[in-house]
């Protein structure tokens, strides 16, 4: 906010309201804070960290075997399953990593999501 927070008080002085300025009312009321795909309470950075994400290495790694034994029809179940969860796994991390970008777009990079 550019100038001093000042308040609305009632006739016993207790405060009841905030004055606030144009700007910091229309960050406060972006429509995107109440977009249930916006991911909130994150800095700018961690939202840049999530967009960026990435499967771990080593997952990465079994993965990529897994699908290529997968291809000659030679998974045991218990790799199945693996392979499965892997899945899974890279869909959330998918999810997770759209919602942060969503959100980047959504909100100027000046403004602190906090």
């Amino acid at each position: 906010m550019n100038e001093p927070i000042r308040y609305i008080t009632n006739e016993q002085g207790d405060r009841v309201g905030v004055v606030l300025d144009l700007a910091t009312y229309q960050r406060l009321t972006n429509a995107p804070r109440h977009d249930p795909e916006c991911l909130l309470n994150l800095s700018l950075a961690e939202l840049e960290a999530l967009s960026e994400s990435k499967l771990a290495p080593t997952k990465q790694e079994n993965l990529s075997a897994l699908l290529e034994k997968n291809k000659d029809s030679q998974l045991s179940s218990e790799e199945n399953t693996l392979l499965d969860l892997l899945l899974e796994q890279v869909d959330n991390l998918t999810i997770l990593k759209t919602r942060a970008r969503y959100t980047l777009e959504h909100f100027n990079p000046s403004e602190s999501l906090e």
